[in-house]
């Protein structure tokens, strides 16, 4: 009986898809009162985090805004603004962040990245 050996050359594809080292958020705005607003601690939801209790495992990650902008720099046109997640706002799992600079006005609303790392 002949065996058959399989070429040498040909290996298998790893088909598995990657995995995502970040959690999708969506920034609300700046932490504020009635008549005061706090540009420096600005206030962002979590997906999947419903209580205060789930958003402390977040206080000390890393976030991230990413926007696009009209010039290019460092050979692309995407920027990012990094912050902190510091602590819980309430009792329904929002979270207040410090970023490295103020947040723009035009982010409220739009999505952001709370980092998986440091843990």
């Amino acid at each position: 009986m002949a065996v058959e050996k399989k070429p040498a050359g040909k290996v298998k594809k790893n088909t598995r898809a990657p995995v995502r080292l970040y959690s999708k958020g969506v920034i609300l705005g700046y932490k504020r009162s009635k008549s005061n607003c706090y540009a420096n601690c600005t206030l962002v939801k979590i997906d999947g985090v419903r209580t205060a209790e789930d958003a402390k495992w977040y206080c000390g990650k890393r976030i991230a805004y990413i926007y696009k902008a009209k010039r290019e720099a460092k050979n692309t046109k995407f920027r990012v603004i990094w912050g902190k997640v510091r602590r819980p706002h309430g009792s329904s799992g929002v979270v207040r962040t410090k970023f490295t600079k103020n947040i723009p006005p035009k982010a409220f609303g739009g999505p952001c990245r709370i980092m998986m790392y440091p843990s």
